[in-house]
């Protein structure tokens, strides 16, 4: 029997063991807190074929020794799109990646999909694992796949009908040794394709039209301030030259917005929709969970669920949207640069609420540019930070209380969604139901 290592135990490596156990491998899961330890299984690679490495695992010892051993590393991305080539899966896939935006866009084309009644579900770095949906659902039109640049890392021959890199801003610099290798990153979702597929690319990023060299494949090209094939003029946006909706009308808000808008509309487009379905859908569509939900109030007092914001860029689009809000900051050190958003602070947030690891360094930045210490409040967890809210702040007074943490999650919470549903819930229970 053919032999395979998984390491990492999360949901893409659990889902690799699955479709690969499917084609009668015998599947090692490594793992150091669930599974065989990453130092005993180095001793098992013998006669290891195919090594699956997790996307959120590191290239410690173990993925070393299997590339030294020539054994084939790739990741369950690759391992799904080689089962669908083997197999004669003809689902056509949509691949998205970028720093911010991927998880509205993704789940938007593929409610889009659905409206039109096409057989399509997404799975990736969102939902199920690519490997779980391919075994459970064989007969799919499209599969969207939300795509971290960890997850295209070990990419050698996948190649989606329709890829994109929404935009491009500095992250995870503890994984990468520098920001353009992050970015480089992003563009092996493209790296295949050829003639018969299509990049929707965002002529407003400068890193991204920066790396046109990396993109071998037709170009759709999209703007908000300028004419492109796919743009905005005057409330309106078109394809081409056909108006396809009024942008005060779109159900989904804000500058950050119709800049996904613009890759959803270009991708329903590119998949043969109608613009009478593509408005239809748009002016109605609801906002997703964590990502600017405006899900409580008290009194005069709105309180705005943004924990899906998890880097600077994502926080200063709300910021800028809910102007001289109360903002609750702060979270994992990701070794960002947050210069930028303590002058958005600044500007714009009349007060602000610091938590997790980085509360300390985000207070010493805001002092250091001369916001008030008294408009500070360095509280580190938000059960505090809403208690002391409770008692500082009349429900007759107008205010917005913005949750946008700017970073990762992980000092403190699961991820940003067991972040988000904490915050919510606590403040539930402290200012009442």
């Amino acid at each position: 029997m053919k032999k395979a290592m998984v390491f990492g135990a999360g949901i893409s490596g659990v889902g690799a063991k699955k479709l690969l156990e499917h084609l009668n491998y015998n599947v090692i899961l490594v793992d150091d807190k669930l599974g065989v330890s990453s130092e005993d299984g180095k001793k098992l690679l013998g006669d290891i074929e195919l090594f699956i490495k997790s996307p959120g695992v590191p290239y410690n010892e173990l993925v070393l020794e299997a590339k030294k051993n020539q054994i084939k590393v790739i990741d369950e991305i690759e391992l799904c799109y080689e089962y669908m080539v083997q197999y004669n899966v003809n689902s056509k896939i949509v691949a998205i990646t970028g720093t911010n935006g991927k998880t509205t866009t993704t789940t938007k084309i593929t409610e889009l999909l659905q409206y039109c009644g096409y057989r399509a579900e997404y799975a990736g770095n969102i939902g199920k694992s690519f490997a779980e949906l391919l075994l459970e659902q064989k007969e799919l039109d499209y599969i969207v796949l939300e795509l971290s640049s960890f997850q295209l890392e070990n990419l050698i021959e996948f190649k989606p009908f329709i890829s994109m890199v929404i935009n491009l801003t500095p992250d995870h610099l503890v994984r990468y040794s520098n920001v353009d290798e992050y970015y480089d990153t992003k563009f092996n979702i493209c790296k295949n394709q050829g003639e018969k597929e299509y990049f929707i690319l965002n002529t407003d990023c400068e890193e991204v039209v920066k790396r046109l060299n990396l993109i071998p494949t037709n170009k759709i090209e999209i703007s908000v301030k300028s004419k492109k094939d796919c743009y905005v003029e005057n409330g309106k946006l078109y394809w081409r030259e056909e108006e396809v909706l009024e942008t005060d009308k779109l159900s989904l808000k804000g500058r950050h917005n119709l800049e996904n808008i613009l890759f959803i509309v270009s991708t329903g487009k590119l998949c043969g929709i109608e613009s009478e379905k593509i408005r239809e859908f748009l002016y109605h569509t609801k906002t997703l969970e964590h990502r600017m939900e405006d899900f409580y109030n008290y009194g005069k007092i709105k309180f705005i669920n943004d924990s899906k914001a998890t880097n600077i860029d994502s926080t200063s689009f709300a910021v800028e949207a809910y102007k001289d809000c109360t903002l609750i900051c702060g979270g994992y050190d990701k070794k960002l640069d947050w210069v930028p958003l303590v002058e958005l602070i600044k500007e714009h947030a009349n007060c602000v609420y610091l938590i997790g690891d980085i509360a300390d360094e985000l207070n010493r930045r805001l002092l250091d540019i001369g916001y008030s210490k008294d408009k500070i409040f360095l509280l580190r967890e938000l059960k505090i930070c809403l208690e002391d809210m409770k008692q500082r702040f009349s429900k007759e007074e107008e205010r917005v209380v913005l949750f946008s943490p700017s970073t990762s999650s992980y000092d403190q919470f699961k991820n940003f969604e067991h972040r988000g549903k904490v915050f919510k819930e606590l403040v539930r229970e402290i200012f009442g139901r």
